[in-house]
Order: structure tokens, then C-alpha cells, then sequence
């Protein structure tokens, strides 16, 4: 319960201030969608309205170059970010993505929503976020190496087992989390395997930890459509994206009776109305570099994915997939979002208009954080929980936090999204009321 005493905003009405000069207002980018998203929980903050503005500016931006000796004995520079959006739940949590498209924008908004998922799943945490402007498939593993140890060494400054914990995320993995933690503990004279999660098990890592994001998914996937009377056993699964999250994802499903009936990834779009086993899938993408010409599957154009019949449409790719263009097409009655962002507020709008229910990515892909945090703890500890409780700890607060949102969407008469947004945004800007400014 805040202190604040202040009038409450009137509801519907958000203060307006000038964006931030780093940033165009003529393409503002995927910050946007953050931004409109904080506009329309603003109503139903009460008095906390008053601090809404913190949600609005990243509390840190750090943008760095990152230069390094190529195999060929040149030098090469690379852009590099970390934002922590907010740190008054606790320090900051993200990933690190490499990627030639990553832009300040998109690593603010990543950051923003890593506030509101860490928050919305109760998770000590605030929100934060890097990456690196690079296509790592073109680069060796050696240059790789240099890339981010260099990169960690210029955010060194900001980052920390108690001030900011880097991770995983799109082209990175455990031997990147490795060379950051060994560069992090190089530089202060310490092994300190608490500044990332997602470290190979040997190096203070989690068990759990790979399947964790993609087991989120499932679980509050099952509770909605428990919600909604959908049966899992022989529910139609389609999936876009089949990296870690996708793959994950659609193993449980399958695992639990489900129909994956079409992939999309990076190469292609595969459909089969009788099921596609994931494991072999995942064999023949490892096998072939594609998820294209698999035994048994016909396939379809990017833009017929989306109109694919399923009960339970899975978007685990990248933001901004689901838009005006394709939103009406959707045959789904359930969405699960794994990615960071694939839904473009207007999309939102079409789909609830349509009631589709669409379980938000700030909850929806938060059991990736949420085994961070315990990764963080048994790193802080030095005593490790086997994989069942991992996962059965997982699973508790993940169904805790989807039933506590669901009665949050029904009470209000909101989508899930909003009320994530509700619970999240009031968790946050109490901390901040209570707390209040320094000096």
C-alpha cells in the first residue's frame, strides 16, 4: 500500500512529456508499443498514476563500441547496449541478444517489458537489457569470443551479482553466459558466478534452466485453456519460431497429448494436419540447416502460416509479428506469446475484438526468468535443487501468477495483457512511492 496522498490521475488521461532527444518521434520503434501499453493500464493505477513517468524513462542507458581484432588481423567495431529500466523491485534482469538488427528502441522496450514480466511473476528483480549489433553467423567462434568479452569488460561498470544480471537471448547460450561470468570475475579478482544466469551447469548453472522458457509457455498455456474448455489431448499446436523457446514449447505439448500441425522458422513453413513430432523435427533442422522438405509435412508461404487451423497459436520468434495485416486472419482461440513483443497493440485490439484470448508475453515467457532467479540464489548459496524442484517450483508460481492475472482480467473486464500490466505496473510504482526520490 503506497504513501502517496496525492489526487489520482483522472482516468483515461496520461500526462504527456517530450521523448527523450536518442530517440526519433518520427519512428520511435518497438519502444512505442511499451509506451501505449503504460497509456492504458495509466486508468486503473489509482494514486500510483503520479509516478507513472518512471515507467516511461529507462533509469540507465549505457551505449558502447565494442572493437576487436577479426581472424583476418583487422579490426572491426560493433554497437553495444545495456539498459536498466527500472531498479526499484531490485536489480536489474535481461538478456543479451546478438543480432545486426538491434537498435537502442528495441533493447529500451526488451528492458521495459523484463520490468513488467519480473514484476508480474513477483520475481525480485527490475528490468534491463543488452545486445550487440552483430549477425554472429558470420563471425567465427573465436571472434565471438573477443566480441563478448570485450563487451562485458565495457559494461563491467553497471553490471553485477547485485546491480544487474545479464542472460541469454536470441544468438546467445550458456558458452556466451561462460565468457561473461569468467570476464566479469577476471576484472575484480573473484570468481563471481552470480552476475549471469544461464551458465553451463558446471559453472554454477541450473538445472532446468534450457527448457524453463518454453515450459512457461506450457503451463500457462494448459491453465488457459483450461479456462477456456479447450482439451490439451489432441489440441492443434502451430509455432512460430523453433529455437530454444519454440522447440521447448512444442516438446511439452507434445509430450502431453498435443498436435504440433505447423512450424515456422527463419527457413521456411512446414504444415501437416496429422502432427509433426518436434524431435524429429528438431533433427532434421540440426540435420539439413532448415525446417523445409521434413518427411510428411507440406509447405506453406510465411504469410499462410498465420491462417493455419489451430486451437493454440504459440509466436516464439521476434517482436512486431502480429499486426493489422494478420491479425484477422488468425483461426486460434488461444495465443501463447514466447517472444519478447510479437504483438503490435492494434493487433491486440482485433484480436479481442474477435475473442481470441492471448496470454501476454510478460507472463507467458516468464519461466525464463523466473529459473534465473533461482539459478541467482543457488549461485549466492552454493547449494543446488535437482530438476524436479526446479521445475515443480516453476510450475507453482507460474500457475499462481496466471490464476492471480486471470482473476485480476475478470474482475476488470480486461484482456490478460492489461492485467498484467495492472498487477506489474502497481507492484513497481509502490516500490517507487515508497522509496521515494534521492535526494
Amino acid at each position: 500500500m503506497t504513501t502517496d496522498t496525492r489526487p489520482a490521475q483522472q482516468p483515461g488521461k496520461t500526462t504527456q512529456h517530450d521523448l527523450p532527444s536518442y530517440l526519433d518521434p518520427n519512428n520511435i520503434g518497438p519502444y512505442e508499443i511499451f509506451l501505449e501499453q503504460v497509456d492504458r493500464v495509466t486508468p486503473y493505477l489509482g494514486s500510483l498514476a503520479y509516478w507513472v513517468e518512471t515507467l516511461k524513462r529507462p533509469k540507465r542507458i549505457l551505449v558502447v563500441d565494442v572493437p576487436i581484432h577479426l581472424d583476418d588481423g583487422s579490426v572491426a567495431h560493433f554497437e553495444g547496449y545495456r539498459v536498466q529500466h527500472n531498479t526499484s523491485r531490485g536489480p536489474a534482469k535481461g538478456g543479451i541478444r546478438y543480432h545486426q538488427d538491434v537498435n537502442l528502441s528495441e533493447v529500451m522496450a526488451l528492458s521495459a517489458w523484463m520490468t513488467i514480466k519480473n514484476a508480474a511473476v513477483n520475481v525480485p528483480y527490475g528490468g534491463g537489457k543488452g545486445g550487440i549489433r552483430i549477425d554472429p553467423r558470420r563471425y567465427s567462434q573465436g571472434e565471438l569470443e573477443r566480441v563478448t568479452r570485450r563487451f562485458t569488460t565495457e559494461i563491467g561498470l553497471i553490471i553485477g551479482p547485485e546491480k544487474d544480471i545479464p542472460a541469454p537471448d536470441v544468438n546467445t547460450n550458456p558458452q556466451i553466459m561462460a565468457w561473461m561470468m569468467d570476464t566479469y570475475s577476471m576484472n575484480v579478482g573473484r570468481t563471481a558466478t552470480g552476475v549471469v544466469t544461464g551458465k553451463p551447469i558446471s559453472l554454477g548453472g541450473s538445472l532446468g534452466r534450457s527448457d524453463a522458457t518454453g515450459r512457461g509457455v506450457f503451463v500457462t498455456g494448459a491453465e488457459a485453456m483450461k479456462k477456456l474448455g479447450i482439451s490439451l489431448e489432441g489440441a492443434r499446436i502451430a509455432v512460430q519460431g523453433f529455437g530454444n523457446v519454440g522447440n521447448a514449447a512444442a516438446r511439452i505439448f507434445h509430450d502431453h497429448g498435443a498436435k504440433i500441425v505447423a512450424i515456422q522458422d527463419v527457413t521456411g513453413t512446414v504444415y501437416s494436419s496429422a502432427g509433426i513430432d518436434p524431435y524429429k523435427a528438431m533433427e532434421h533442422l540440426h540435420g539439413t540447416g532448415k525446417i523445409t522438405d521434413l518427411d510428411g509435412t507440406d509447405e506453406l508461404s510465411r504469410d499462410e502460416f498465420w491462417s493455419v487451423n489451430c486451437d493454440v497459436l504459440i509466436p516464439a520468434a521476434l517482436e512486431k509479428q502480429i499486426t493489422e495485416a494478420n491479425a484477422g486472419s488468425i483461426k486460434a482461440r488461444l495465443i501463447v506469446e514466447g517472444a519478447n513483443g510479437p504483438t503490435i497493440p492494434a493487433a491486440d485490439d482485433i484480436l479481442a475484438e474477435r475473442g481470441i484470448t492471448l496470454v501476454p508475453d510478460v507472463l507467458a515467457n516468464a519461466g525464463g526468468v523466473t529459473v534465473s532467479y533461482f539459478e541467482w540464489v543457488q549461485d549466492f548459496s552454493s547449494f543446488f535443487w535437482t530438476e524436479d524442484e526446479i521445475n515443480q517450483r516453476l510450475d507453482r508460481i507460474m500457475t499462481d501468477a496466471f490464476l492471480s492475472l486471470w482473476d485480476v482480467k475478470e474482475r476488470h473486464g480486461v484482456t490478460l495483457r492489461t492485467a498484467a500490466y495492472i498487477v506489474a505496473c502497481t507492484r513497481v510504482l509502490e516500490a517507487r512511492a515508497l522509496r521515494g526520490l534521492y535526494p
